[in-house]
């Protein structure tokens, strides 16, 4: 699924008007239908509402509905907010439309306004500014934002919430934007919406298609998308018949420094749950008898050391490299790390101590092959490209270093971001907070390795390995319930994840 910008989506409107062919009226009254549709499945008659509408084209569809409702019998009360005497043409046509429907009350607020009282039955549908906003909302329409969100009333937001933008809200004033119980968007999510610190904003989220032009969308190119299902499916590699371990690779995990073993038996379990073919687990010397207990299935090859990673491994016997989990940063490791790294020449998969020894080392960062995998949570993401000022700005930045160094990042969380050399990011649907816990990056480790070792290119790898891992993550939720979730649940549930993909 595309993801467009603010200006792409008034082209795609643009569009629709001009190929379906269209009338930009008509179009907003067939939006107003959707999302009058949409209100009414969720609110009964009998709830008050209260509509807040701007003078452009967000506030026509409010105007637009507010009629509809008021001829299916809801009592409604609305304000249009027109206080540079400026409205847009569709905007001043369903104004129009609203003056002559009976039993809707209307008023036109051009200078002083009188706020009506919100009770916490009342619902507020919120139509002041729409996804054409640029900058901060300040004076009277913060005030009316902040009037509001104080309020009891249920609030729900046409296509985005007021005062938020569509993509860099990096300098936005967040006590002046919606605090939306629901945000009914039309036709696809805005970029702004997969980020955390909107989440507050845009409380559920319901997406309504009003049948815009499909060709126009499928014209417009974007370097932002949401990973889908059937896309997945596509990328699993079928087993033929005379299938034997040699034709699913060789994986190396160097993992877990001594006290740290449960990392690498994670990252162990979960590769040999993603069909790799063989598995060898490089390890202290301290954590050779756990590993061999628990991981009976791998192949495990001791380091010099008793206590962490210092030793390097030969590789020219493997298919893929995962490195990190659990290793510490002791000097000796950070130099094998950087080492094993430049002499690899097969794809490389860096997580956990790996990246945080590189944040250490920046001159090291410019020697990692290419193709190399990171899979940063997003503070370990600012200890190497920089502190950030919100997710735009992060997303931005690894944009940047990925293209430069033309490598993959994996920004892991809600909506784990997928950064690949050409500059496009993928974000994962799959997941759920209850992944939230200690390990749940370890097991993305160990899928991702075994999907390289057996020959997926890395980008298909990291797509299908983070939607795999979130996908685990959903069903050990509906088993287990978020708050239970271990990491261990994921790789236990990998197998029905993996069938169900199938």
């Amino acid at each position: 699924m595309k993801i467009l910008t603010n200006i792409q989506i008034k082209e795609w409107d643009k569009y629709t008007i001009e190929n379906e062919p269209i009338s930009s009226i008509d179009l907003m009254e067939r939006a107003a239908r959707t999302l009058t549709a949409a209100i009414m499945r969720r609110w009964e008659k009998n709830v008050p509402v209260i509509l807040f509408a701007g003078p452009g084209n967000n506030g026509g569809d409010t105007l637009a509905i507010a009629r509809m409702l008021s001829e299916q019998g809801y009592k409604t009360d609305t304000y249009l907010f027109n206080t540079s005497n400026k409205l847009s043409a569709d905007c001043a046509t369903n104004k129009e439309r609203l003056l002559s429907c009976e039993n809707a009350s209307f008023t036109e607020v051009s200078t002083q306004f009188t706020p009506p009282v919100l009770s916490q039955t009342d619902l507020v549908v919120d139509g002041l500014f729409g996804s054409g906003l640029n900058k901060p909302l300040n004076g009277g329409f913060a005030s009316v934002v902040k009037y509001i969100n104080a309020s009891p009333a249920t609030v729900v937001s046409i296509d985005i919430p007021s005062g938020l933008m569509c993509e860099d809200n990096g300098y936005n004033i967040k006590s002046h934007v919606i605090q939306a119980d629901v945000t009914l968007t039309l036709q696809l999510p805005k970029l702004a919406f997969l980020f955390a610190e909107n989440q507050d904003s845009i409380g559920e989220l319901e997406v309504l298609d009003i049948q815009l032009h499909p060709k126009g969308l499928e014209e417009t190119h974007t370097f932002y998308e949401i990973t889908e299902e059937k896309e997945m499916r596509h990328l699993v590699h079928p087993r033929k018949r005379f299938s034997h371990k040699g034709h699913f690779g060789h994986a190396l995990l160097i993992a877990g420094q001594y006290g740290m073993a449960g990392a690498s038996i994670l990252a162990a379990k979960a590769c040999m749950r993603c069909g790799v073919g063989l598995l060898t687990a490089h390890v202290p010397q301290r954590n050779n008898d756990i590993l061999q207990i628990s991981v009976p299935e791998a192949i495990l090859e001791q380091d010099d050391n008793e206590y962490y990673f210092s030793s390097l491994s030969e590789t020219d016997s493997y298919d893929a490299i995962a490195i990190g989990p659990g290793i510490g940063q002791h000097p000796d490791t950070a130099l094998a790390v950087i080492e094993q790294t430049k002499r690899a020449h097969v794809p490389v998969i860096l997580d956990a101590d790996a990246l945080n020894i590189l944040s250490t080392h920046r001159g090291w960062m410019l020697q990692l092959p290419k193709h190399t995998i990171l899979t940063p949570h997003p503070k370990e993401l600012e200890r190497m490209v920089g502190f950030c000022n919100d997710s735009f700005e992060r997303l931005n930045k690894a944009k940047e270093f990925a293209m430069r160094q033309q490598i993959y990042i994996i920004v892991k969380g809600a909506w784990s971001a997928i950064v690949t050399p050409e500059g496009h990011i993928y974000f994962n649907p799959t997941g759920n907070p209850g992944m939230a816990t200690a390990g749940s990056g370890d097991v993305l480790t160990g899928i991702l390795l075994a999907l390289e070792a057996e020959g997926y290119t890395p980008e298909d790898a990291c797509r299908l390995g983070v939607y795999i891992h979130g996908l685990a993550g959903d069903i050990a939720a509906r088993n287990l319930g978020e708050i239970s979730m271990t990491a261990g649940d994921l790789i236990d549930c990998l197998p029905e994840a993996w069938m169900k993909l199938r």
